[in-house]
């Protein structure tokens, strides 16, 4: 790039930002962020009953709405009632998966809406829709949660754990989104101790607000920074945040992104076809988004389970009108704290995806994440070990894949089997390789168990 064409990207950002460009770009492609706003701080500012009131009214607009104007909802909901919830079925990925015009509500389009795809980490992958208030109306729920850590979209600069495409156009393509947007795009594709290096020069160059991005990179990222005994707050002393997403978090994790980063450590939880679902607030909290979303925990006979009870992550969005997710199961695990009320509920466990559970031969079944985080509490004691997956083979037979500095001794490996054996059950047969790195999701991501069963 020559220093004319710096010049130019260097004028042009700082005319964008002097002019919100954020807003302006989702009010020029349709999304009315300003009366989603509006909409956001009404709901906001109701009491209780109110609340209340004015939830089970949105619930029974929404599966009224799309029975009459959504012909994929009438036929798959045939004998749902508005006014009698446990009537409403549930509806899986695997219902989504048809083309997306045959889902449609009537009035909507390819034109008229927004589009996306979800990442497929469930192993369901399939395209959505949302209508334009619905996502402008997700913006300015992300808006808000973002300023309880005094961070704004329009001036707050972004350092993002992402992936990006490889190929030429694709990644320049990202880049120049990424500048015009007020963010850098770290790879998260190369871990290495010399990408690392490089990064840290760019946060002693860069004046960057908050971290963004996925947990695995970011905690290898922190890693380094013990490894090189830095805090990188005192680095880049314009961080004020650092949001996890996409990927578990650890709270050993956490402690060590808190130790390094040197700021505070928020947990988002998320999905594409939903917006944002929680949020972790400055009390530690993590706070379900209730404004445009209504979340269920529901046991394996659909039945909702009281508040401190494990079960399915089920969300209705109450204002997509375009496309219906109405009690729509979305694959994860995860329980509400006994201290949730309907105006403030708090997510206080995400135990992982429902297609990611532990069988074992004695019939016992534990979340993957379990056996993921038993196995992490020894083999990351001496930090020696960067990052490891597990993969279930047969019934009786793991694979656990790392990535280390040296060869994991017959002591450490004994030390593995023997946690696993004490947590889980005896007899298991477990397989060792050593990596030079792991694979991850074309989109970055690091998939921490997976069962081939």
């Amino acid at each position: 790039m020559t220093r004319i064409h710096e010049y130019f990207l260097f004028t042009l950002q700082k005319l964008c930002f002097s002019l919100n460009l954020f807003h302006i770009s989702l009010k020029i492609n349709g999304f009315p962020i300003k009366k989603a706003q509006a909409v956001l701080k009404t709901i906001q500012k109701q009491t209780p009953s109110e609340f209340e009131t004015s939830i089970e009214t949105k619930k029974q607009d929404i599966v009224a709405f799309h029975l009459k104007h959504n012909s994929f909802y009438k036929s798959f909901a045939k004998g749902a009632n508005p006014e009698d919830w446990t009537s409403i079925p549930v509806m899986s990925k695997r219902h989504l998966q048809q083309p997306l015009k045959e889902r449609l509500s009537d009035g909507f389009h390819l034109k008229n809406i927004y589009i996306n795809k979800t990442s497929g980490s469930s192993g369901n992958p399939f395209i959505f829709a949302k209508d334009k208030f619905c996502h402008a109306l997700t913006w300015a729920g992300f808006i808000d949660r973002y300023s309880w850590f005094h961070l704004d979209f329009n001036t707050s600069k972004q350092a993002r754990f992402y992936g990006i495409p490889l190929n030429k156009t694709g990644y320049y393509k990202e880049r120049l989104k990424d500048f015009l947007s007020k963010r850098y795009r770290f790879s998260v594709f190369d871990l290495s101790d010399a990408q690392f290096e490089k990064n840290l020069i760019k946060f002693k160059t860069t004046k960057f607000g908050y971290i963004n991005g996925y947990t695995s990179s970011i905690v290898q990222f922190a890693k380094y920074l013990n490894d090189k005994n830095l805090v990188l707050e005192t680095i880049c002393p314009t961080l004020k945040a650092c949001i996890v997403t996409s990927e578990m978090l650890f709270e050993n994790d956490k402690t060590l992104l808190e130790t390094h980063l040197g700021i505070p450590i928020i947990n988002e939880y998320g999905a594409a076809e939903l917006g944002l679902i929680a949020f972790q607030n400055t009390k530690n909290e993590w706070i379900v988004n209730n404004e445009d979303l209504f979340v269920e925990i529901l046991d394996e006979h659909n039945q909702v389970l009281p508040f401190g009870e494990e079960g399915r992550v089920v969300i209705t969005s109450l204002y997509n009108k375009a496309h219906p997710f109405i009690r729509y199961d979305l694959g994860d695990i995860g329980k509400l704290s006994k201290s949730s009320t309907s105006i403030k509920p708090v997510l206080e466990t995400l135990i992982g995806r429902t297609n990611d559970i532990v069988k074992l031969p004695s019939g016992k079944k534990a979340a993957g994440l379990t056996f993921y985080y038993v196995t992490k509490t020894v083999i990351e004691d001496d930090n020696n070990v960067k990052e490891f997956i597990i993969e279930q083979l047969k019934l009786d037979s793991f694979k656990i894949s790392y990535v280390s500095r040296d060869e994991l001794s017959e002591e450490k490996l004994a030390s593995i089997k023997n946690a696993i054996t004490t947590y889980l059950e005896p007899n298991l047969k477990v397989l060792f390789e050593r990596k030079g790195a792991l694979k991850r999701s074309n989109r970055g991501k690091l998939k921490q168990f997976k069962s081939y069963l």
